[in-house]
């Protein structure tokens, strides 16, 4: 049965007025601050804030309908999810409180570098994943992801991934495809190594709604990179190394920010011409979900506080991934609102919590062998599970 026609990929539209978007067609990217602390030698203990169930606004995702191209009948919807509110709880030093987040001295035997060379990996290390109907009958959807093994393991979020898992069933009319560089271009098909059956559990429901709800927990993915759109065969693929230490990051550091954005580049532009961008900033906080970990963190109003960024890469001075841009709050311009980002720190404690294996682990292992088998187990339930929700058998 196809699923033509049906609001699966029909949402909310949002107006933005007075933002401008960054397009970064090399190297260049916006330096939303300039004299950022560097220092992460020192020792220090800093305070979390809890990331509660309260969501800021119930619009999510955007609809081009307006900017889109008249020579295209299609509009672009970009999946974003709109952060909870979030609640400072008090703090306690290192001795009184040993789960306090505190600073590692010395992070890497190597300096900090440039980040005009960090922006660079980062950029040959981001994708875009657009999904589109089969036949026309569906709105395309934009996200975004990171390269984090040369194997071609793609770390994004589930929001995006989970449309990625439809593409793989018959009864679905969508596919979806790997795109990468400025503007981006068809380059890859992936399929999915892991999302959490928690996450899907949670917003199965929201697939066939306006309205996007959580705070980020356990809104992570992992797809694998099967081949090529012009059949060439590709041995390694440049991707970002991942650091799952806890606290690697603080307040005042500064971080890279990069990722897809099409919120306001328009329908058109986004299936056509979508230029990635980049930024950089600093911590503004460090957020938990229930425990003093730092599982989430507040990146301020950046140009990537936007729609099809879910998925992007937040990268430390070192080149190192640290984050996964997950959630934004609500705003009028970007400038208004707050980006999130989930930590890999807590990706890897949750990736062990629902697996028995963190990150690392499932690196090191054999990722085809993982695809392999979550597609031929666990992708059938999860799917059958959207079907219900779309044809309204859910019991």
């Amino acid at each position: 049965m196809k699923f033509v026609g049906s609001p699966l990929f029909v949402f909310l539209v949002i107006v933005f007025i007075g933002s401008t978007l960054l397009i970064d067609r090399g190297a260049d990217f916006e330096r939303t601050t300039d004299n950022a602390p560097q220092n992460q030698g020192a020792t220090s203990s800093t305070p979390l804030l809890a990331a509660t169930t309260t969501v800021v606004t119930s619009a999510t995702t955007t609809t081009a309908t307006s900017t889109s191209t008249s020579t295209s009948k299609k509009t672009i919807v970009v999946p974003k999810k709109i952060s909870a509110k979030a609640t400072e709880i008090a703090t306690s030093t290192p001795a009184k409180n040993p789960d306090a987040a505190t600073r590692i001295q010395n992070p890497y035997p190597f300096p900090a570098g440039s980040f005009t060379t960090i922006n660079e990996k980062a950029r040959g290390a981001l994708v875009n994943i657009l999904c589109t109907p089969r036949e026309g009958g569906l709105l395309p959807t934009s996200g975004s992801g990171v390269i984090i093994d040369p194997r071609g393991v793609i770390l994004t979020n589930a929001h995006v991934a989970q449309y990625v898992l439809l593409s793989e069933s018959r009864d679905i009319d969508l596919s979806c495809v790997i795109r990468v560089g400025s503007p981006a271009v068809s380059k890859w098909h992936a399929v999915v190594i892991y999302i959490p059956t928690v996450w899907v559990k949670e917003h199965v429901s929201e697939i066939k709604s306006q309205q996007a709800f959580g705070t980020g927990e356990h809104d992570y993915a992992l797809l694998l990179i099967t081949n090529s759109v012009d059949g060439q065969t590709y041995t390694t693929y440049p991707s970002l190394s991942v650091d799952t230490r806890q606290a690697i990051g603080f307040e005042g550091d500064p971080v890279l920010v990069a990722s897809y954005p099409a919120e306001l580049a328009g329908g058109f532009t986004a299936q056509n011409g979508l230029y990635a961008a980049s930024s950089q900033t600093t911590i503004q906080k460090l957020l938990t979900f229930v425990v003093q970990t730092v599982d989430l963190i507040s990146l301020g109003g950046v140009i990537e506080a936007q729609s099809g960024s879910s998925g992007g890469a937040v990268v430390n001075a070192w080149g190192r991934l640290i984050g996964l841009i997950a959630t934004t709050s609500a705003g009028g311009t970007t400038g208004d609102r707050d980006l999130h980002a989930l930590t890999l720190s807590y990706i890897d404690r949750d990736l062990a919590s629902q697996t028995g294996h963190n990150l690392t682990e499932i690196l090191n292992s054999n990722v085809t062998s993982l695809a392999t088998d979550f597609t031929q187990n666990a992708a059938l339930g999860l799917i059958q599970k959207y079907i219900d929700t779309l044809t309204g058998h859910t019991q």
